[in-house]
């Protein structure tokens, strides 16, 4: 959600790229070698928690909450450091963390069930006549390309324009709500390219597709997906942010700011479908396993409709419809998020090993911690899933 968002994602895709095909496309023999060095699971365990309390330390991270599966098993779950220094409480495995750009992916899974319920299309247009949301926000006519932005557009982070930079529409006029926001911003500034031809990451077309799939769904965004998507997975407790300490969830954990960042003085709420999610690192496990399957547990998705979720766009192969990838759709499935006090990481790979991490600080330069956030992650998966 920060001003360099899209030099920041296009650094983390090519690390990911480069540790992905030499971390986690571990050949049988090595495999079996790494067995031989991790005989029972307390030697990865020890060894992955000393990783985490080096980063911790490097990056005066407070607290994180990781997690690991591996054919749907949980194979780790971990929170250490402190939830609230103030009154001294450690953080625990139920401890709810702003996951900020992970809710993406739950947007996209989301709009995924209406798809196969026969509710929505990815052809289907947003704004207009022919328009999912018509004239709800805002009066037309529209500046030039807006009636032209589709579902998929939307989903890709290719309908034009409204970019996560120093200009993002999410990180401005704090008091609007949602409607507001989408109402000034598309009668006010302009689309610079037609839909379909530029790749621009868009936290603002995440907020549109939460409308959309309120619209179509007809309840609230946070109601649906709480019903349609993580009611399936077992999960009951994750929920969209509040914007302030004193308002924060039970269970929730203290944001620290570094660098003058105020965690409390964004409007996360209303970034709800495109980072207002909190979860504990179990939870984003659960709904990654839930999404395309695992061993006893059943799937979210069809798998041609994943196929289509995860297939990458032609002119930004490193990104499908809500989620990241390596290897240009081969890879992994994963998305990083950021936010003034949060970093947090997922990844699922192909044979269905899942990481999560999340942290209740970020740090400067934001690359930084999260190239090591990555790594970090790489070398779990590596350790645990076997």
């Amino acid at each position: 959600m920060t001003a360099n968002k899209i030099d920041r994602r296009a650094l983390i895709s090519t690390l990911f790229r480069t540790a992905a095909s030499t971390v986690l496309a571990v050949p049988a023999a090595a495999r079996l070698a790494a067995q031989a060095r991790f005989p029972n699971q307390n030697q990865p365990r020890a060894g992955m928690g000393a990783e985490l309390q080096a980063f911790q330390q490097r990056y005066r991270v407070p607290a994180t909450s990781a997690a690991i599966s591996a054919r749907g098993r949980f194979v780790f779950d971990h929170a250490g450091g402190m939830a609230d220094r103030e009154h001294s409480i450690q953080a625990q495995q139920n401890s709810l963390f702003r996951i900020a750009d992970l809710s993406k992916p739950i947007t996209s899974v989301s709009i995924f069930s209406l798809i196969e319920q026969g509710k929505v299309h990815l052809t289907d247009k947003v704004f207009g006549d022919s328009g999912i949301l018509g004239a709800k926000y805002g009066k037309p006519p529209y500046k030039t390309y807006v009636s032209d932005i589709t579902v998929d557009h939307l989903l890709t982070h290719t309908a034009g324009g409204w970019a996560a930079d120093a200009n993002d529409p999410m990180l401005h006029n704090n008091g609007w709500d949602a409607a507001k926001l989408i109402a000034s911003t598309i009668q006010n500034v302009a689309l610079t390219n037609q839909p379909g031809t530029q790749w621009a990451y868009s936290n603002f077309g995440y907020c549109i597709l939460g409308r959309v799939i309120e619209q179509v769904s007809g309840q609230a965004y946070e109601d649906f997906v709480k019903s349609a998507i993580l009611g399936p997975c077992g999960i009951t407790d994750m929920q969209i942010a509040k914007n302030s300490q004193r308002q924060r969830a039970l269970n929730e954990v203290i944001y620290i700011g570094q660098y003058s960042e105020d965690p409390y003085k964004i409007n996360v709420e209303r970034m709800d479908s495109t980072a207002g999610w909190i979860a504990s690192s179990t939870q984003l496990i659960q709904f990654l396993n839930h999404v395309a399957g695992a061993p006893g547990i059943p799937a979210l998705l069809q798998p041609e409709t994943i196929r289509t979720m995860t297939t990458p766009v032609n002119i930004y192969p490193s990104y499908a419809r809500g989620w990241m990838l390596s290897g240009n759709g081969t890879g992994n499935w994963w998305h990083s998020g950021s936010l003034p006090g949060s970093t947090a990481l997922m990844i699922r790979t192909p044979d269905g090993a899942c990481s999560a991490v999340i942290c209740n600080t970020r740090s400067e330069p934001h690359q930084e911690m999260d190239a090591s956030l990555l790594q970090l992650s790489l070398n779990m998966l590596e350790r645990f899933s076997r």
